[in-house]
């Protein structure tokens, strides 16, 4: 039986990353063997994030990272299950280390990006690395990037709510429209990209609404329409008013300025992902009844 020196632990934490306690019983189970030790670890490693993988993860970062001498960037949102995580510097290596991936590789989706190789390691292999050392789900849940000929401007909100912008104009103009999307959240950049569906969905609402007021057909009419004009305001960009004068909006703005906004990209982490409620009074009560 070999005896498990602490520098051999230490060299096996330093080419996997892992704990102590891990690095060391790996070196037991393969009787020193460095490299079979490291191998365990990885197929370990694989086990323990098949298991991770059924857990939600609505928690994580938004990353950005633009090369602005070839005008390509990318937004990217990486999950993981508590904001603990979200904050670890191993987390936040990892997801802005994608973000620059994504730049250089311009992967198709998901899968693509984590087959990609770095430093001899394909990025899967070190998502499930981070898995164990974490002890968290972590999914890279999606991503987007911008190649132009025009400017790009990012504006992160804390760690939470990223933005990543085309335009032109002059780059201050840049970071404050980029900030105030990051406010207002539109959902596109002006009027006649706003999905169908959702205009109807509004047209229904304030039509069954303005039946109620007994008025003839053409004042419900105009009504209605005016609804749909504000409405049509509040989530374009162009027609929502600068958060840094509202007395001005973002199209009369930008007219000022000679700029156009092109098209943006914005992510809110977690957004749509159903989060597990944990009711630990109840969770308390039930292993109490199990106990008795």
């Amino acid at each position: 039986m070999v005896d498990i020196t602490a520098s051999m632990v230490k060299q096996l934490r330093e080419r996997t990353d892992l704990g102590m306690m891990e690095c060391k019983k790996a070196l037991t189970e393969t009787n020193g063997d460095m490299d079979a030790a490291e191998n365990l670890l990885r197929i370990k490693s694989g086990a323990k994030a098949g298991k991770a993988a059924s857990r939600i993860a609505a928690e994580g970062l938004i990353a950005c990272y633009i090369n602005p001498a070839e005008s390509i960037g990318a937004l990217i949102e990486v999950n993981c299950e508590t904001d603990f995580v979200a904050k670890n510097d191993d987390f936040v290596f990892f997801t802005k280390k994608l973000a620059e991936l994504i730049v250089l590789n311009n992967p198709v989706d998901a899968e693509a990006l984590l087959a990609i190789s770095a430093a001899g390691e394909s990025i899967e292999d070190r998502r499930k690395a981070l898995i164990m050392k974490l002890g968290e789900n972590i999914n890279i849940r999606r991503f987007v990037r911008f190649e132009t000929q025009r400017k790009l401007a990012s504006y992160i909100h804390g760690t939470r709510i990223g933005v990543m912008m085309e335009y032109e104009g002059e780059e201050s103009l840049g970071k404050d429209v980029a900030m105030h999307i990051a406010a207002s959240k539109p959902v596109c950049v002006s009027a006649d990209e706003v999905p169908g569906h959702l205009i109807e969905r509004e047209r229904e609402i304030y039509s069954a609404q303005a039946a109620e007021t007994g008025k003839p057909a053409d004042i419900i009419t105009r009504m209605v329409e005016g609804r749909i004009a504000k409405y049509l305001a509040e989530v374009t960009l162009l027609g929502q008013p600068f958060v840094k004068n509202p007395d001005m909006s973002i199209e009369k703005l930008l007219l000022s300025k000679k700029a156009k906004i092109y098209r943006f990209a914005m992510y809110t982490v977690g957004e749509g992902i159903e989060k597990k409620v944990t009711d630990f009074a109840a969770e308390v009560a039930a292993q109490v009844g199990q106990a008795g």
